[in-house]
């Protein structure tokens, strides 16, 4: 099952490459940083606590579960209507309700620039119109979107509370900015919020706690000899992992790349994926 939405660091290509990384546990699934929640559509977990710090996102997520024929048929009204003009004045408008503040998210991030999800320090919205002028597509079943939301708890809060909660045989799967320890300015920005290298130590010291009560860790993150030496313990698994970058605005620049992915030894489904992982874009780290 794909996404609904579009977002900077998604994983579509991870599902759909290296699935075996990825298999549920019998436990609750627990994603801190939801972004699209490729991981979790894939997954389609009967149990699920879904959070992240961007309100806007998880309230999106809260009304296609509770109301996705609201929302669903105000995108249809979107895509009667959409234009420039039209773009822009939803862009700076302020919906009254949830259904439709979701709809509007959803339209624009379908018909914004490179599809990218950019708010200013005010938090309001602020990537230019794009090219693209399917607003809704052949296969959207918000339905089933629903469905697979319905037994979700969402809640949006800093990821350290979310962790906090998971408890054996959870399955944890936790994709946070790429910030490295020695760029330029030591952080990346996270919608309006920055995320600094000591969000990432913080996250690191999180997470072997996760572990240490039994649940199992997936983590994806960048490919840095910092985020290595971060999760050097016994306690962590190390697999490359190759894709394509979308976010160049030129094709040109779209390139290969790699980033990590990082496992407790717990997660014992991950594990066996990197022992039988052959080819040139899967070494083991």
């Amino acid at each position: 099952m794909r996404p609904f939405l579009n977002w900077a660091g998604g994983k579509r290509w991870l599902v759909s490459n290296y699935p075996e990384s990825l298999t549920q546990t019998e436990g609750r699934y627990i994603e801190p940083f939801l972004g699209s929640g490729a991981v979790f559509f894939h997954l389609q977990p009967s149990s699920s606590l879904l959070s992240d710090v961007n309100s806007q996102l998880v309230e999106t997520f809260a009304a296609v579960r509770d109301d996705s024929g609201r929302v669903y048929d105000k995108l249809r009204e979107h895509q009667r209507r959409h234009c420039s003009e039209y773009y822009y004045r939803m862009r700076r408008s302020r919906p009254r309700t949830a259904a439709t503040r979701a709809a509007r998210l959803i339209y624009l991030n379908r018909t914004c620039f490179n599809g990218l999800y950019r708010v200013n320090l005010k938090g309001e919205f602020n990537v230019p119109i794009g090219s693209k002028q399917s607003v809704v597509l052949p296969d959207d079943d918000f339905a089933a979107w629903a469905t697979a939301l319905a037994s979700s708890e969402l809640v949006a809060q800093d990821f350290e509370l979310t962790l906090e909660s998971a408890r054996k045989g959870d399955f944890v799967y936790v994709d946070p900015p790429y910030t490295v320890k020695h760029n330029m300015n030591n952080f990346v920005k996270y919608n309006e919020h920055i995320f600094s290298w000591s969000d990432q130590e913080r996250l690191a010291r999180s997470l072997t706690a996760v572990v240490d009560r039994g649940a199992c860790v997936v983590l994806s993150n960048a490919d840095h000899p910092s985020v290595r030496e971060l999760y050097g313990s016994r306690s962590w698994d190390h697999m490359t992992v190759c894709r394509h970058s979308r976010l160049a605005a030129s094709s040109d620049h779209r390139r290969p790349t790699t980033e990590l992915l990082i496992s407790s030894r717990t997660n014992t489904a991950a594990h066996a994926q990197k022992r039988t992982a052959t080819g040139s874009d899967v070494r083991a780290g």
